[in-house]
């Protein structure tokens, strides 16, 4: 049997994608073997081009394979491959190269390949696409939750980001294949979907009368599924429709990740963000009024070019009264090609690490705060993986809908099934519950809802006045 090894760089999309290959190398009889340990017939890399360090990376691990075997046919796919494929072509042993489109062609090459060994540089133009990658994951390691990939690229053209080259002009997976494939998530035992892509929020802008809140109520009317995440959204894109459907459907997470990357208006309009402050704040209250007890998540990238220490102090004094439940804190990182690049008043690397601990110590005091407010409430969590206790006990640990994890006592048999946990400790990065009652499936979702009334907590309110229009 012939045998195929993996290594993912970057972001979850990337995961998404590399599940995705694996399903055609499967298709044709292929074996998964460890990248490090065991000696494969083709070497798959799927690269990250985010930063300069992405790219670096790529790099060493491409090498990495070819020590490994050289004997064996070197793939190269994802972002990097796609903004430099002659780069990556110059490393001698490297066979394919294919970026971040046609990889349904990928076996096609593999073969050809196999019979003459001549290295194919098989990137295209990203920017004349037009059609979303149909490529299907049926199944996941994680047997909890399922991503499902409904769109790819972006047009934003952030300053800071390379991301539209490598990826392309945002194009939405068509709806009939998204609501295909979840009912088979469904069928395979997953109760929990994250809907992923690069801009997720930008669902159906290339689409006539259907977005993202038209998916999310066709979605909820699948039997059987009983929680539906948005990996991450603009808040350029939350309108009326989208809160409505997040403030009425029983099935929508009540977390969402809102990237504001600065919290001050001179810095968002040098990374070209389309919104100010004020704007993103007024969403926030929107939405913390048409669904309570919502967990917003938000990424902030600290010392973009021209941050003065009064910009970052403002950031700073938002950010904390906004009051997340988490930060995703990076330090602004110069990527070759962007305009970003080129900006003069560039931050100095002490500085910026110094801002980097401030925000993170920030972001762990109001992950503390949020998570408090649910000691001695009950909500629903699905069990992901087996953890064992200090004493040696069987502990199981999962996330609530509003992104809480939550470890507890329970043993593996637990996992994918959905509990009612009572918490009893908060922490930062986890708390501690005690398992009141396993929910059977067929009575989850009424169950769901009477607990959530209960609990005061999700408990929908009508739809804010500002948004009834």
């Amino acid at each position: 049997m012939p045998s195929v090894a993996f290594y993912t760089l970057g972001c979850k999309v990337n995961f998404y994608d590399t599940e995705a290959v694996w399903q055609l190398f499967k298709n044709e009889g292929y074996e998964q073997v460890d990248f490090e340990t065991t000696t494969a017939d083709v070497y798959l890399i799927n690269t990250c081009t985010v930063t300069n360090t992405g790219d670096k990376k790529s790099r060493q691990i491409i090498r990495r394979a070819i020590r490994r075997n050289p004997d064996a046919i070197i793939a190269v796919t994802g972002c990097y491959a796609q903004t430099s494929p002659a780069e990556i072509l110059a490393i001698e042993g490297v066979d394919l190269v294919i970026g971040t489109q046609d990889r349904d062609k990928l076996m096609g090459y593999i073969q050809d390949l196999q019979n003459e060994r001549k290295p194919v540089n098989a990137v295209r133009n990203i920017m004349k696409t037009r059609e979303f990658e149909e490529l299907d994951v049926p199944d996941f390691a994680e047997r909890t939750r399922a991503f499902l990939k409904i769109q790819e690229g972006c047009n934003n053209f952030c300053t800071f980001c390379i991301i539209p080259w490598s990826r392309g002009l945002s194009r939405s997976r068509d709806p009939q294949s998204v609501l295909d494939q979840a009912r088979q998530l469904v069928a395979a035992g997953y109760k929990e979907i994250v809907l992923t892509g690069i801009h997720t929020g930008g669902y159906g802008d290339d689409m006539e009368n259907y977005r993202l809140s038209d998916l999310l109520w066709d979605l909820d009317a699948i039997e059987g599924l009983e929680r539906i995440r948005i990996s991450s959204i603009e808040a350029s894109q939350i309108d009326g429709k989208m809160i409505e459907v997040l403030s009425k459907s029983a099935k929508m997470c009540r977390h969402l990740h809102i990237p504001l990357q600065a919290g001050h208006n001179d810095v968002l309009k040098r990374m070209r963000r389309k919104y100010t402050v004020e704007e993103f704040a007024e969403k926030i209250r929107l939405l913390h009024e048409a669904m309570p007890g919502v967990a917003i998540t938000t990424d902030v990238i600290v010392g973009f070019p021209g941050e003065t220490e009064a910009m970052f102090r403002n950031g700073y004094d938002f950010m904390e009264k906004l009051g997340f439940a988490e930060m995703h804190v990076f330090p602004y990182s110069k990527r070759t090609g962007t305009p970003a690049a080129r900006m003069e008043d560039q931050v100095d690397d002490e500085v910026k690490n110094e801002r980097v601990h401030q925000l993170i110590d920030l972001s762990e005091r109001m992950q503390l705060k949020y998570a408090e407010q649910y000691v001695g409430q009950v909500l629903d969590v699905i069990p992901e993986r087996e953890l064992q206790g200090p004493n040696g006990e069987s502990r199981v640990m999962g996330y609530s809908d509003n992104y809480i994890q939550i470890a507890f006592d329970g043993t593996e048999s637990l996992i994918g099934q959905l509990c009612r946990v009572k918490i009893t400790a908060a922490g930062v990065n986890e708390c501690q519950g005690v398992l009141v009652r396993v929910l059977e499936e067929h009575t989850a979702p009424a169950e769901r809802a009477a607990s959530a009334v209960r609990a005061g907590e999700a408990k929908r309110k009508p739809l804010p006045q500002a948004l009834q229009a």
